[in-house]
């Protein structure tokens, strides 16, 4: 029987050592690879082209959500499984939009991941149970957040200016240009109507995107 192949991307090795052991005896998957970071996460995802790729979405250097979509522009049938801490609907809703096929928070039951895994391997989203209530609940309420109208690449610089980063470090962090690390930060502020970077780490505080 052909094994899904999967890669592993957390920057925490004692994790990923526990995905493994949990994986270990599910006969139908195999872990043919694993990262700690955003930017091996994508090279694996080219060099091993694996059946499903779980990830984190707190990653040194580019992050999972900029990793996810990088991993989609690269191969648009790549299967991206985040698994997290982050129980934020804004974080759900952005991994989505970069591509993400499933989602689920690391206080689910461990068991579910191999479920999670195989849904994905036949084509079928898997989305927390819990997860998915609360975003039925937001739909039908229409209780949209002022984060869920940024972009990929606004979400992910908006939690470096809450984290404190200047446009500089954001610059050199991501890759980009510092006219353009500093555009964005203008185009973010605009959208949210925020003045300062002091308000975007308060916005940040209130939607429980970084702990105050």
């Amino acid at each position: 029987m052909k094994k899904i192949k999967v890669i592993l991307v957390d920057d925490h090795a004692v994790v990923r050592a526990g995905y493994k052991m949990l994986l270990k005896n599910i006969d139908a998957i195999e872990v043919v690879a694993e990262a700690a970071n955003g930017e091996d996460g994508v090279q694996l995802s080219k060099d091993y082209n694996p059946d499903v790729i779980v990830m984190d979405i707190s990653l040194p250097g580019m992050g999972g959500i900029e990793a996810i979509r990088q991993i989609i522009l690269l191969d648009g049938n790549a299967k991206v499984l985040v698994f997290t801490m982050h129980e934020e609907l804004v974080f759900v809703e952005q991994a989505l939009q970069a591509g993400a096929y499933g989602y689920m928070t690391k206080s689910a039951n461990p068991q579910l991941l191999s479920k999670a895994i195989k849904q994905i391997y036949k084509g079928k989203k898997y989305i927390d149970d819990e997860l998915q209530k609360r975003m039925l609940y937001k739909k039908s309420t229409k209780d949209d957040s002022q984060l869920s109208d940024l972009s990929t690449r606004e979400f992910q610089i908006f939690c470096l200016l809450a984290e404190g980063l200047t446009a500089a470090e954001i610059s050199k962090q991501l890759s980009i240009s510092y006219k353009t690390a500093a555009n964005y930060g203008t185009q973010i502020k605009n959208k949210l109507n925020v003045a300062t970077v002091a308000d975007i780490a308060r916005l940040a505080i209130r939607n429980n995107i970084i702990k105050a």
